[in-house]
C-alpha cells in the first residue's frame, strides 16, 4: 500500500510540475516503488499468501486521499514545495513503520528479509527528497 500511495503522488507530480528536479524525483519514485511491489508480489505468490487490509494499510490509504486532494489543489512552485515536503514527511513515516512495526511483527524470515531490504531504498528516497527540497527552497 505504501508503495502504491507514493506512485500515486508521483503521478500527480508528473502531471502538475514542470521543475526538472521534481520530475526526476517523481520518475524515480514510480520506478523504484513499482520494483518493490514486484518483489512483494513474487514473495506472496511464492508463499501462497494473500495480503490483508489492516490498520496500517488503512491509515496510509486514508491519509493518501487527503494528501492527493491537497496536492491536486496546488500548482506551480506551491505544488512543488507541497509535493516534496510531503515526500520527506511520508518517507520518514514509512521508514518508521517498516523498522518499528512491520519488521518486528514479521514472523516469516523471507518477509522480514524483504522488509529489511526495502529500508535502505526508502532511506535513499528520503535523502533524495531532502536534496530536492533544498533545491526548491533555493529557488525562492
Amino acid at each position: 500500500v505504501a508503495n502504491q500511495v507514493d506512485i500515486d503522488y508521483a503521478g500527480i507530480a508528473l502531471k502538475k510540475s514542470k521543475d526538472k528536479n521534481v520530475l526526476e524525483f517523481a520518475n524515480a519514485m514510480i520506478a523504484d516503488h513499482k520494483s518493490v511491489i514486484d518483489l512483494a508480489v513474487k514473495l506472496v505468490t511464492k508463499l501462497h499468501v494473500t495480503p490483508k487490509d489492516n490498520a496500517v494499510s488503512q491509515s496510509l490509504l486514508d491519509g493518501s486521499k487527503a494528501t492527493q486532494k491537497m496536492l491536486n489543489s496546488k500548482s506551480g512552485k506551491a505544488f512543488n514545495k507541497a509535493y516534496v515536503d510531503n515526500e520527506v514527511t511520508y518517507h520518514k513515516a514509512v521508514i518508521d513503520v517498516v523498522k518499528n512495526v512491520l519488521v518486528p511483527q514479521a514472523k516469516n524470515a523471507e518477509l522480514k528479509a524483504l522488509l529489511n531490504q526495502v529500508v535502505p531504498i526508502l532511506e535513499t528516497h528520503l535523502h533524495h527528497a531532502e536534496m530536492v527540497q533544498k533545491q526548491i527552497e533555493g529557488k525562492k
